[in-house]
């Protein structure tokens, strides 16, 4: 997992100037905030990490976050979750965005988590 979380933070710094550099630039004591926001969700105990990727997954689908499903999947796979679970979560999102998610995620999702080892 960290080497994708690595990969992602490689991916970002290849744009000139992304959002996140922005963001850490411009505020640094609330992104530093937020880093440990984030460590703090991951080291809670109340759901198993694959359960977690499965949720950021549906969340973000319900957005229509291509990019953020692209790099859950991958670790959403690496941590046990099936094709089936990851296609299924993305689904659920019909009830509450109609096909966006589905139409703009699920197919991203399934072809990184074929390609995915």
């Amino acid at each position: 997992m960290i080497n994708l979380y690595i990969d992602f933070i490689i991916t970002l710094k290849m744009n000139s100037m992304n959002s996140l550099e922005i963001f850490q630039k411009e505020a640094p004591e609330v992104a530093k905030a937020f880093d440990g926001l984030i460590e703090a969700l991951k080291n809670s105990s109340g759901l198993d990490a694959r359960t977690k990727q499965l949720v950021y997954i549906g969340i973000k689908s319900a957005m229509g976050d291509t990019t953020a499903v692209y790099f859950h999947v991958q670790m959403a796979k690496i941590l046990g979750a099936t094709r089936e679970e990851i296609r299924d979560t993305i689904l659920i999102t019909l009830s509450v965005c109609g096909l966006k998610g589905v139409a703009s995620c699920l197919p991203t999702a399934l072809d990184v988590y074929d390609k995915t080892e």
